[in-house]
């Protein structure tokens, strides 16, 4: 079935089993990762950002290390994520094993069929895409060293979710698909928040101090709202709406899957930017990291 290799190791994050170690050590040794468990009582789902790790890699390790820290042992990972419009087909990876820095993640195949035939009981066409087919995806392959190091012997099942209603039915269906299957899920759920500036071709508020103020304390928090509420549409609509979300759907199979898991409510645990007010750029991105407790 072959392994899907890596694509950003070395650029987006370190390439090297001792480089990518350390930097996980170094998120890890931050008192505020500490105390996250110290919050939770059974920590089962989270949101994660995506960009390169100098910018979001500690905010994704906060939600990796919750819910490594909590009370059940995880059998399996899924992670939502790829950025995809409303009308995208949704798909999932379906290979051997996932490279990592840190080692290949096996990705359970039968929790993957199982997940595309309940899907289909529920009007959702799942394509499979073997590793040669499957999109290179910073979304996705980011988390991967994470996976690895805090759940070195869980398997991985890898989604692509569209912000559309396809986005709770997935959700949904894998916990129900894991159910059948005797499976233990972490969830997570792949997004970055309001991508701003010209680049991006949104500028509502203009530029500097004034736009970022509007991203992090309007857009952006707007979209936390809803996550932490695990309102699966008001995710959707928050993103596709007010683009303050580039990965809603994953957002939202991850709320719901959280939902089903018994989740009663969601903690933000971080807000980041890349935006430096003594650099000010146009151009800038929103990132938080959410858990979901049940």
């Amino acid at each position: 079935m072959g392994v899907k290799k890596m694509a950003f190791a070395g650029s987006w994050y370190p390439g090297s089993v001792d480089q990518c170690r350390s930097a996980i050590q170094e998120f890890t040794d931050d008192p505020e990762i500490g105390a996250d468990a110290k919050k939770l009582d059974n920590p089962v789902a989270g949101i994660v950002p995506h960009a390169g790790w100098i910018y979001s890699g500690k905010l994704a390790c906060r939600v990796f290390s919750a819910l490594a820290h909590g009370k059940r042992v995880v059998d399996s990972i899924v992670l939502f994520g790829v950025h995809m419009h409303a009308a995208s087909p949704a798909f999932v990876l379906d290979c051997t094993a996932a490279d990592t820095p840190l080692g290949a993640i096996e990705i359970d195949r039968e929790l993957t069929h199982a997940l595309v035939r309940r899907a289909g009981t529920e009007g959702v066409n799942l394509e499979q895409l073997g590793h040669n087919r499957f999109p290179e995806e910073n979304t996705l392959e980011l988390q991967y060293p994470f996976i690895k190091y805090f759940f070195p012997h869980a398997r991985l099942v890898v989604c692509a979710v569209p912000p559309s209603d396809t986005a709770r039915a997935l959700g949904a269906a894998v916990v129900e698909a894991a159910k059948d299957l005797g499976r233990s899920l972490a969830v997570v759920g792949s997004t970055d928040m309001t991508h701003y500036g010209p680049r991006f071709g949104f500028e509502p508020a203009g530029a500097g101090l004034a736009a970022f103020d509007w991203v992090s304390k309007e857009n952006d928090t707007a979209a936390i709202e809803a996550l932490t509420a695990m309102d699966e549409k008001q995710i959707v609509h928050q993103g596709l709406s007010r683009q303050n979300m580039c990965c809603a759907g994953a957002a939202c199979a991850a709320a719901a899957a959280a939902k089903k898991m018994g989740a009663v409510k969601g903690i933000c645990l971080d807000y980041a930017s890349s935006f430096d007010p003594l650099q000010p750029a146009d151009d800038f991105v929103g990132y938080c990291s959410v858990i979901f407790d049940a």
